[in-house]
């Protein structure tokens, strides 16, 4: 059998290609692969829901312990305050004993420019705006007399406060500026809702009503010094008119005309 050069060469390839992919460590196009069951029994089994449900509803729950007020005023006062905390808590104590009317105001997002210009209008009948933060506003409020107004103190409020109660100015005022949004006021330790505050405003103003109580005080007296003398001048009428009549009866027919009279009165 003749082998022709190209059948040697294939041979020679072959052979080459062989111990070079062997030296390499080449290997074979299909290999076995052994597959094995784990046998892992470690593994806990799942808990039924109904038990877990059961479980759950008679867990025991241990009751709170009670927190005495002693406890929690010291640790109110554990913590040191800083310099600035302590001096913003001594004014909103002053603006609170000084200032007669005391307003809680939601700031809505306003910028600069209009709150100057609600200063302003404020400013012109003597009331001011007043920037507290709320952590010292509740700290205040807590353990005082108005510590009804705490829960106003959510967010970014401002106060407006003033000497005297001047609600319309401020009502007025603030309708210019609608991001200022009004929750409530404080007016002569009388805390008021907002409908309260506006009906506050519908009110005379202490000058009317000083006018008028004194006007029902002088009509009442002056109607009882008429009534006062209203007897004795009934009365000295009486005696004048007995007066003449007796002395019409020593007269001739003054009888008579004193029958008339009588049956006349």
């Amino acid at each position: 059998m003749l082998i022709t050069h190209r059948d040697f060469l294939f041979k020679m390839a072959a052979t080459l290609c062989g111990t070079l992919l062997l030296r390499q460590g080449w290997l074979p196009v299909t290999h076995c692969v052994r597959h094995g069951s784990k046998a892992v029994t470690r593994h806990r089994k799942p808990m039924h829901f109904l038990k877990q449900k059961l479980l759950a509803v008679t867990e025991y729950i241990p009751p709170k312990p009670p927190v005495s007020k002693h406890r929690v005023l010291q640790a109110k006062q554990n913590p040191e305050d800083s310099g600035l905390v302590v001096l913003l808590r001594r004014e909103v104590r002053t603006v609170f004993q000084e200032c007669k009317m005391i307003a809680v105001v939601h700031n809505s997002a306003t910028n600069s420019e209009d709150m100057l210009l609600l200063r302003h209008r404020l400013y012109k009948h003597g009331i001011a705006v007043r920037f507290f933060p709320n952590q010292v506003m509740r700290a205040f409020l807590v353990d005082s007399q108005y510590s009804n107004l705490a829960p106003l103190i959510i967010g970014p409020t401002v106060l407006i406060v003033s000497k005297e109660p001047k609600v319309k100015e401020m009502l007025q005022a603030l309708k210019a500026v609608p991001q200022m949004l009004l929750i409530g006021a404080c007016i002569e330790n009388t805390l008021l809702s907002v409908q309260g505050v506006f009906d506050y405003s519908k009110l005379p103003s202490l000058a009317t009503v000083q006018g008028e109580v004194v006007g029902g005080l002088s009509l009442q007296t002056s109607q009882i010094s008429s009534n006062l003398q209203h007897h004795p001048t009934h009365l000295t009428m009486l005696l004048q008119q007995y007066l003449t009549q007796k002395g019409e009866q020593g007269a001739p027919g003054g009888s008579e005309q004193k029958a008339e009279e009588m049956t006349s009165v």
